[in-house]
């Protein structure tokens, strides 16, 4: 055997298992690479060319092209029936400049119904364009029913349904650290449910000047839905609110003649026969006595009580009354003068326009828009100058004592009772939790 090559075959086998390792590993990383080369290189040769093929056309549908916020102004305003009102009246104070609408109203078979159907306390949704323009008008004759009417271009239509869900109960309690909004805001309460929280209250506290940090209140409120979907808040059922220390509760209760009405838990009515500002959400500019006139620069007497407000904002009736002038009246400028029972009067001036229907001898209720905040006469700025008079004398309108209305009629107190009981026990839970909303 030859030595050389005996030493060569000997070797391999040393040789091959240095070289094995490193081969194997090579051979691992290319084979993924080698297969999906091939892969690449059959698939597309696998498709038979004698596959038939045809043209499939289907028209799509697609709606006009309109520019991105075209017409797509919406407002959404909501009002509370008040005693008296008209229907011309809601709509004006919706915002709904539409007299086609009106027209409609008036005319078509349910349409109509509206008018026999306002009852004190009720509420009135309304949807308008930019324009003012009626979009949409839902009148909640109940909290199971109401009367719809809807815009489709230059036509109206309407109907009268049952709303398909049962109103639901929302049970609320904030306390205020700066303002009435901020804490009903952040409790996550609307703003229709605040206001009528005002409404409630305001005879006995002026949100104003008398809200204090550290007041609190708690209320239960509907909200309304249809078919699962919010359309509303509702009324306040019962309410406390905790001014200044002192405890202040109401309970919805229907009156002597059906009609909503809130009434302390002694059964009491918690309406007075006079607001004690006719202007909401304002702040006293000039309160009542002697100050240094802004224009004349000298002192001199303020007969009544200035309400600084944004111009256009909304003047109520302090109480029901007839109108005994409305028009220019020297330095008040455009005022409006109601005379109420009992020897008392009381003038509104500075407006800058007065309500639809209010001129001399028109009736107005308690709350009813009568006008609008302005600038003028002798105003430096837009404001509301309110006076009060009994038997022709000066009063101030914060101060001076205001009556009551009538208490619960003795024939429903038995049933009173028993709804002041609930609503007892409500608020002491609802008040004494944190917080929080419980639905």
């Amino acid at each position: 055997m030859d030595p050389q090559k005996g030493d060569s075959v000997a070797q391999r086998p040393a040789l091959f298992r240095l070289a094995h390792p490193l081969v194997f590993g090579v051979l691992l990383l290319l084979l993924p690479a080698m297969t999906v080369l091939t892969a690449f290189g059959i698939a597309p040769g696998t498709a038979p060319s004698d596959v038939p093929r045809r043209w499939v056309e289907n028209e799509v549908p697609l709606p006009d092209w309109v520019p991105e916020g075209a017409g797509s102004e919406r407002y959404v305003t909501q009002e509370r029936v008040l005693t008296g009102d008209t229907v011309a009246a809601i709509l004006d104070r919706l915002g709904v400049r539409d007299p086609k609408a009106l027209d409609f109203l008036r005319a078509d078979r349910t349409g109509r119904l509206i008018f026999r159907q306002l009852v004190p306390g009720r509420m009135v949704q309304a949807e308008t364009g930019p324009e003012g323009q009626l979009l949409t008008l839902r009148y909640f004759s109940s909290t199971a029913s109401m009367l719809e009417v809807r815009r489709a271009g230059d036509t109206f239509s309407s109907r009268q349904r049952a709303l398909a869900d049962t109103p639901r109960l929302v049970y609320k309690a904030a306390t205020i650290d700066s303002s009435l909004f901020a804490a009903t805001d952040g409790a996550g309460i609307p703003d229709a449910i605040a206001l009528q929280l005002v409404r409630i209250f305001g005879t006995d506290i002026d949100f104003h000047v008398d809200l204090r940090k550290g007041d609190r209140f708690a209320l239960v409120y509907e909200m309304l839905y249809d078919s699962g979907e919010l359309v509303a808040p509702g009324r306040v059922l019962e309410a406390e609110f905790v001014n200044a220390g002192h405890t202040y509760r109401a309970v919805l209760f229907h009156d002597a003649e059906g009609n909503d009405a809130y009434y302390s838990l002694d059964g009491s009515s918690r309406t007075k026969a006079f607001l004690r500002s006719p202007v909401e959400f304002s702040r006293v500019s000039s309160g009542f006595g002697r100050r240094f006139h802004p224009i004349f620069r000298n002192w001199r007497a303020h007969t009544g009580v200035d309400f600084a407000a944004p111009e256009g904002t909304r003047v109520l009736a302090s109480a029901d009354g007839q109108v005994v002038s409305a028009g220019v009246r020297g330095g008040y400028g455009n005022a409006i003068e109601l005379r109420h029972g009992g020897g008392v009067t009381t003038l509104y001036g500075h407006l800058s326009r007065f309500a639809p229907g209010i001129r001399s001898g028109a009736r107005v209720s308690q709350g009813q828009v009568i006008g609008y905040v302005g600038h003028t006469g002798w105003a430096t700025g837009p404001h509301l100058h309110y006076e009060f008079r009994i038997a022709g004398v000066f009063q101030d309108p914060l101060r001076v004592a205001l009556p009551k209305a009538d208490p619960v009629s003795p024939e429903l107190r038995a049933e009173f009772a028993r709804v002041a009981a609930r609503a007892r026990a409500t608020m002491d839970l609802v008040s004494a939790s944190s917080p929080a909303r419980f639905e």
